[in-house]
């Protein structure tokens, strides 16, 4: 440490200086002047590098004032050019492709898409994968252009809004249960079955059941009993020839009549037979087939 002394004195007065005094240099002089320069040498060099490798990230990873690389930043949020490959989740709130290409979504495994909400519970879930696609949610509808449903799916019943549902597979379409439609029509050309193989068939309406062939016929098979059954009103069978191949005959009549007129007749129980028409009736002589 340097010291210094200041004295005052009037002019014509001698001073007189002390003989021993110590002077100090200030400074790092020796070993440590060369260390602090290489220190800050070897910082500078440092400092080069970081520069450099700075430039080289930002060239490689195309940074620029509107985003990195395919990825803009706008102002209705992000936009990724090309394809991208994400390995861990991605979180959005909505993804849309441009106007003139395609949104392609694909994975070696599958594709799943969950909807979350507030507490974090999966509400909604699609997901693709190799041998199925899966949609969990509470109700799962496909609508037209304009909103329209055209198909709706929930727990209780399945809903096709379109104007028609047409089944091409060569077995038809197969029921568990019920179906409600007010038309059940073939292709042109076509013939149109309605099977139970084990069970029983019922076609039911408030206003009435219409069956109707405009170029064919229409059969009705069944192993045991087929019933027309009217609660209110009457059968009727309004055709130009009423065919009953095989009733039951009671007679041929006397031997060597040509006569081939018969009369149908009824028994109690709504069975019909036919017997040898005469001049009264002869239902009365073989009424012996109701028994």
């Amino acid at each position: 440490m340097v010291r210094e002394q200041y004295t005052t004195a009037t002019e014509g007065t001698r001073i007189e200086r002390p003989e021993n005094q110590y002077v100090y240099k200030i400074g790092i002089y020796g070993w440590r002047k060369r260390c602090l320069y290489l220190f800050v040498l070897l910082l500078l060099i440092i400092l080069v590098v970081n520069l450099a490798l700075t430039i080289w990230i930002l060239k490689v990873m195309w940074f620029s004032p509107a985003g990195m690389g395919h990825l803009r930043v706008t102002n209705d949020g992000l936009r990724l050019e090309g394809e991208s490959e994400f390995l861990l989740p991605l979180y959005a709130k909505e993804i849309h492709s441009r106007v003139d290409s395609s949104l392609l979504l694909q994975s070696t495994q599958n594709v799943t898409v969950n909807a979350h909400n507030s507490e974090g519970e999966v509400t909604g879930r699609l997901k693709v994968g190799p041998k199925m696609v899966e949609v969990q949610s509470q109700q799962f509808q496909i609508n037209s252009n304009d909103g329209k449903p055209l198909f709706t799916v929930d727990e209780k019943e399945v809903v096709v809004g379109t104007d028609k549902l047409r089944v091409t597979g060569p077995e038809g379409a197969l029921f568990e249960h019920s179906v409600e439609t007010p038309l059940v029509r073939a292709d042109p050309f076509e013939d149109l079955r309605l099977e139970s193989p084990t069970r029983s068939l019922s076609m039911d309406a408030p206003r009435g059941v219409h069956i109707q062939a405009h170029a064919g016929k229409i059969e009705a098979l069944s192993q045991m009993d087929i019933l027309f059954q009217s609660s209110d009103g009457m059968l009727v069978l309004d055709a130009e020839t009423v065919c009953l191949p095989k009733l039951v005959q009671g007679t041929w009549g006397p031997s060597g009549s040509s006569q081939s007129l018969y009369e149908i007749c009824v028994c109690p129980d709504g069975k019909l037979y036919l017997s040898v028409a005469g001049v009264s009736t002869t239902c009365q002589e073989h009424s012996h087939i109701c028994l």
